[in-house]
């Protein structure tokens, strides 16, 4: 069911791209499958003790609220906005609904191994797509490949028209910095996970797993911390190199808060 909210999703932001006069519905029936799916994957993200995207689904219902209402009223900003969405579907179905996707995970795992060792800690292939050390298994999936962060932020890039320079410039700016990055951070969540750096406060980080809270601290905590703050330091440099992102973000921001504030000044 959750694969399928990400199917329709993507195809209602793909037919939104095209220029029809249904496709500020298309854009409300792509977040709205995207909403769905957040809250379909909510059970498997408290069942790891990851409270982030429970969070963001909670979050994601005013959102989606404000995007319907602005889009039926033809505002410019959601609807570049829903751009990015598309744009960032386009560049990541081929890698969620083909073989493409699998050999980057491949692509990766070789990789992740590599670096693993190279540092001077032993791990072993237990699957295609898992490692193994100290007894403890990590399974890499597509998420941890980077191409989700990837495809959102060039779906950032591309959300507004540019110059061609322009695009050069955050493709390489946004996809060797990620990818490289991930390989990093997988590395790291391997290695503190088959260490046991981090076997603290059980009550709170563990499921039962013998060793997870190190896990848990490594993946769930730290490492979302660290890519989040990559993530604004990325979106910082695509506002320095597209100047016009800045101003959307300034307008989207405006409208956001102030439906927010708005809601807040009638309770009173």
């Amino acid at each position: 069911m959750k694969e399928l909210f990400v199917l329709a999703s993507c195809i209602f932001f793909l037919a939104f791209l095209i220029p029809t006069r249904a496709r500020r519905y298309f854009a409300i029936l792509g977040w709205t499958a995207i909403i769905l799916f957040l809250f379909a994957e909510v059970p498997y993200y408290l069942s790891i003790n990851n409270f982030l995207y429970p969070t963001l689904a909670v979050l994601a219902v005013p959102f989606l609220y404000i995007t319907v209402k602005y889009l039926l009223a033809g505002d410019p900003r959601v609807e570049h906005l829903s751009r990015a969405a598309a744009v960032a579907f386009l560049i990541y179905a081929p890698f969620a609904f083909t073989p493409l996707g699998d050999w980057l995970i491949s692509v990766v795992v070789g990789q992740t191994l590599w670096l693993v060792r190279s540092l001077g800690f032993g791990v072993d292939l237990l699957a295609w797509n898992m490692v193994i050390r100290n007894g403890f298994r990590v399974e890499i999936i597509l998420a941890c490949t980077g191409i989700q962060a990837i495809a959102i932020m060039l779906g950032v890039a591309f959300a507004i028209p540019t110059t061609l320079r322009q695009k050069i410039l955050s493709f390489l700016l946004v996809v060797p910095t990620i990818y490289i990055l991930n390989l990093i951070r997988n590395t790291a969540v391997i290695i503190a996970y088959t260490e046991q750096w981090f076997p603290f406060l059980p009550d709170i980080a563990g499921n039962g797993e013998f060793g997870y809270e190190s896990f848990f601290w490594a993946h769930n905590v730290i490492a979302e911390l660290l890519a989040l703050v990559l993530l604004v330091a990325i979106a910082y440099g695509l506002f320095r190199i597209i100047p016009g992102l800045a101003d959307l973000a300034a307008g989207l921001y405006d409208l956001y808060s102030g439906e927010v504030r708005r809601v807040f000044h009638k309770d009173r």
